[in-house]
């Protein structure tokens, strides 16, 4: 869609989430909440961004075309309800909350992880959407619960004694540091493991800082994220999304802290409000949260087994 619409949607993230939070605040304000600059904004990317989606799908010549990122998604739809595109569209929406660009007027789908997510998308797309809740938009592991004690083998965790995973997502964003802090301070507690993403730096700074003590783990970027949910008692999660739902989906209680910026504002509301999540908005908080959460017995896994695959949903657009 052109140089300068990525270096604003893709690229600005590596600056704006490390070292100027408070924008990432504001612009999300501006351009997703406030609907008169939202408005703008969507029809600017759609005229700019438009003729090299084009583009690129007459050299593609694809049958269905599948978008899991809003700002394409976006475009997609216009094209798609203005006539220009002839080819059918899906967006895979992977947000609890805040649909106004996951879920644009006139795509043919919509594919949802979260069942509760199926009244604002069609607050945005229509009451006549498709609109389908689906599993496939994770890895299908997480459809069948691994056994906590066999995952702790497998990943040499304590077989005894609580284990908190604490995660920053694939970006490493949030107060990783505070959430381990805090997690030592429980006497129950015989690991906690920091999942740091694709950020080196932070997952040096952390060796550093707490690198020392024998009950820590520091993980870079992970494959095995069936495992580590299993193994743990309880996630704290800074950037919401489908780590999230991986986590339910394994029975793994979730608490949402550290990073509560944007969209993930918008995404912690809804997990308040729909009960899925415990959401801690300060570190003072988060040591009680940590405590009630090894207390409680683990959660019956979310089931997904019994919806359609997206893979299904999707191939029924073409003709």
């Amino acid at each position: 869609m052109g140089r300068v619409i990525t270096a604003l949607s893709a690229d600005s993230g590596r600056i704006v989430f490390f070292r100027f939070q408070w924008l990432w605040d504001a612009g999300y304000w501006v351009f997703a909440r406030f609907a008169p600059t939202r408005a703008l904004t969507q029809r600017l990317i759609a005229r700019v961004g438009g003729p090299g989606l084009l583009r690129l799908i007459g050299e593609v010549n694809p049958d269905v075309i599948v978008s899991t990122y809003p700002n394409t998604m976006e475009v997609l739809a216009r094209l798609r309800r203005g006539g220009r595109l002839d080819t059918p569209v899906c967006t895979a929406i992977t947000d609890l909350a805040g649909m106004q660009w996951w879920a644009p007027a006139g795509c043919d789908a919509y594919l949802i992880t979260h069942p509760e997510s199926d009244e604002e998308v069609r607050a945005v797309a229509g009451n006549d959407a498709l609109v389908v809740c689906v599993h496939g938009l994770t890895k299908d592991e997480f459809l069948v619960s691994r056994d906590p004690a066999l995952a702790r083998a497998d990943l040499g965790l304590p077989r005894a004694g609580k284990v908190v995973l604490v995660s920053g997502g694939g970006w490493g964003v949030g107060d990783l540091a505070g959430a381990t802090e805090e997690a030592l301070s429980v006497p129950e507690v015989a690991a906690v493991v920091c999942l740091c993403g694709h950020n080196d730096a932070l997952r040096g700074a952390l060796l550093d800082r707490v690198g020392g003590d024998g009950r820590v783990r520091v993980e870079g970027f992970t494959d095995t994220m069936r495992d580590w949910l299993a193994a743990a008692d309880v996630l704290v999660h800074a950037t919401a999304g489908l780590t999230v739902l991986e986590a339910l989906m394994q029975g793994c209680p979730v608490i949402s802290y550290g990073w509560g910026r944007g969209h993930i504002r918008v995404n912690n509301a809804a997990y308040r409000r729909f009960g899925l999540v415990d959401v801690v908005e300060g570190r003072d908080r988060l040591r009680a949260a940590i405590v009630a959460a090894l207390a409680c017995p683990r959660p019956a896994p979310l089931s997904f087994a019994d919806r359609p695959s997206a893979a299904s949903v999707v191939l029924g657009l073409i003709d």
